[in-house]
């Protein structure tokens, strides 16, 4: 029996580019209706959401910062309205992660970036769960990076 999402809804956050445009593909190649959300690229945003689409992937488009918890609540509810459930989380977004040695950062960079990577899953996971539980299903996929196994240098911030 070959592997299906369908009649599934899959939000991935910062899947405008990269690794999140590669897994919102993925997932909508295996029949789910994908949320693509993006923040600031609007062009290559809609031009995922046009690619998604020519491959016959039903997506939608969803402009939030994934750091702020007020257009989480809403971008969650907003797909919920839309497409009745969400069944898959996927948080993938990343702010800018300038490479520089660790004494060239200031403390209020180095909070923004852990409170980033550590607040933005947790934001997301407190939107989608009601919906999840209400509906007994959901998956929540949070990924990391590589440089979280090894060091790389002039990349501290981003693995705070």
């Amino acid at each position: 029996m070959p592997f299906s999402l369908s009649n599934k809804v899959a939000l991935v956050t910062g899947s405008s580019r990269g690794l999140g445009r590669g897994v919102a593909m993925a997932l909508g190649k295996a029949g789910a209706k994908v949320c693509l959300n993006y923040l600031n690229n609007s062009e290559a945003a809609e031009k995922t959401l046009q690619d998604l689409r020519n491959e016959g992937i039903h997506a939608a488009l969803f402009r939030a910062d994934a750091s702020d918890q007020q257009q989480l609540n809403f971008m969650v509810e907003a797909i919920e309205d839309k497409f009745g459930s969400l069944d898959i989380l996927v948080p993938n977004a990343t702010p800018d992660q300038p490479q520089k040695p660790i004494e060239d950062y200031d403390a209020d960079f180095y909070r923004q970036m852990y409170d980033f990577f550590v607040m933005s899953p947790f934001m997301l996971a407190q939107a989608v769960l009601p919906g999840m539980k209400k509906r007994k299903y959901g998956r929540i996929i949070n990924i990391t990076s590589e440089v979280f196994h090894c060091s790389v240098p002039q990349f501290s911030a981003y693995v705070a």
